[in-house]
């Protein structure tokens, strides 16, 4: 039944007229290349210290587990019956018959269950961990980053060009033909920054005409190659928590995105960034990243109640007024749709508050989680109403223990 409890699971920053370094490189503003996060200590579900757990619905896990999406990796593990052993949801060996599995929050759980883990998928590895094939391809990428990266060169490395699209999207927001065009351009943004001479930058970012050069560096960043100086990305990479993977962006002045990557939505959200601020996405970190990373490992731990990390969050006028008010609903307390709509003096705009709650970019800072029904039931949340309750329910086990 949906929404059981399970008891037996136990920057790139690019400063105004300032300079820049390569990828791969620390800069004064602390910037490091987007593939830096898996030198970060990853999570696991067990770290979280609630006494009770939230699983999503056996429906929507056993979906998950034969369709091997990676995105509920962390999530929950499967133990297969017929042969005991347990897998991640993403391992893609043969399914079998949903009546031989069951679900467990934890490796820890499945274990106490009787369970071994599997070879094939390593369960007992860190959550989210990117795929093998992606650090195959980043690591050829890393050694060429102003080369052209075609489909012919990913069959060579076992990749169908499909899949690296779509893994891209999911976690970068762009496509994998997008992320490579923009490391190019950033390698030549760089160069310019540098000193570096426009033509130099052109042949040695891989493009044989300066006109496709000047082009698609104004495609990309908004403005010809001569205003270099005033380019300044939104910088995106991925973040992994006990909920699954999340995609973060960050503009100079505070973190813009923050969304579950399976958000059914995410790519309206990043459109909307696109217009809102008028910038391109680059793969990167800033500080405000590292100090967001930081601070959500303390909160899915219990150690964090409130967050310092600087947001940026443009919207209509309405919006924001609805924002600021989930920014001061206290952790581990709720407030309904309508208590929201009173506070925002439009007590008969329940519905138009509803829409806003549901525009949130920012989530968990900007705690949307928080609203819930009159009746005092958890609905209405964009990342999965089962991420939901589990916020719920950490929240209020960490304010029990004081």
């Amino acid at each position: 039944m949906r929404g059981t409890r399970n008891f037996n699971s136990t920057g790139l920053v690019f400063p105004r007229g300032g300079r820049i370094r390569p990828w791969n490189s620390l800069t004064r503003f602390r910037w490091r290349a987007a593939n830096a996060f898996v030198m970060m200590p990853c999570m696991t579900i067990s770290t979280v210290d609630v006494s009770t757990k939230i699983l999503p619905s056996r429906d929507e896990m056993l979906r998950a587990f034969q369709a091997s999406d990676a995105s509920y990796d962390g999530v929950f593990v499967t133990g297969v019956r017929t042969t005991g052993i347990f897998c991640r949801p993403s391992c893609p060996a043969r399914k079998p018959l949903s009546r031989n599995v069951e679900f467990f929050g934890s490796a820890q759980a499945a274990m106490v269950a009787g369970y071994r883990p599997c070879k094939r998928c390593g369960p007992l590895e860190p959550a989210g961990r990117r795929p093998e094939w992606v650090e195959r391809v980043l690591t050829r990428i890393d050694k060429n980053p102003a080369g052209r990266f075609t489909a012919s060169e990913l069959r060579e490395v076992g990749v169908a060009a499909g899949r690296a699209r779509r893994w891209f999207m999911a976690n970068y927001g762009i496509t994998f033909a997008a992320y490579c065009r923009g490391r190019r351009l950033t390698a030549a943004l760089t160069a310019i920054r540098d000193g570096a001479a426009i033509d130099d930058a052109v042949f040695d970012s891989g493009y044989e005409s300066h006109s496709g050069f000047r082009e698609a560096f104004a495609r990309w960043f908004g403005v010809p190659p001569g205003r270099a100086a005033v380019v300044d990305p939104i910088l995106v990479t991925r973040i992994e928590s006990p909920l699954g993977p999340l995609i973060a962006g960050a503009s100079e002045r505070g973190i813009c995105l923050l969304e579950f990557t399976d958000r059914r939505t995410l790519e309206g959200q990043l459109e909307t960034i696109r217009s809102r601020f008028q910038r391109a996405f680059a793969p990167g970190e800033n500080v405000h990243v590292i100090q967001l990373r930081a601070e959500l490992a303390e909160y899915f731990a219990g150690r964090r109640k409130a967050f310092e990390t600087p947001l940026e969050y443009p919207g209509t006028d309405f919006q924001m007024q609805v924002w600021r008010e989930l920014l001061r609903i206290p952790y581990g307390q709720t407030r309904s749709y309508q208590d929201l709509a009173k506070a925002v003096q439009s007590p008969d705009a329940g519905r138009a508050v509803g829409r806003a709650n549901g525009m949130n970019r920012i989530a968990i800072l900007i705690p949307c989680h928080r609203v819930i029904g009159k009746d005092g039931t958890p609905v209405g949340y964009a990342g999965g109403l089962w991420r939901k309750r589990w916020l719920l329910d950490h929240e209020r086990a960490i304010s029990r223990k004081g």
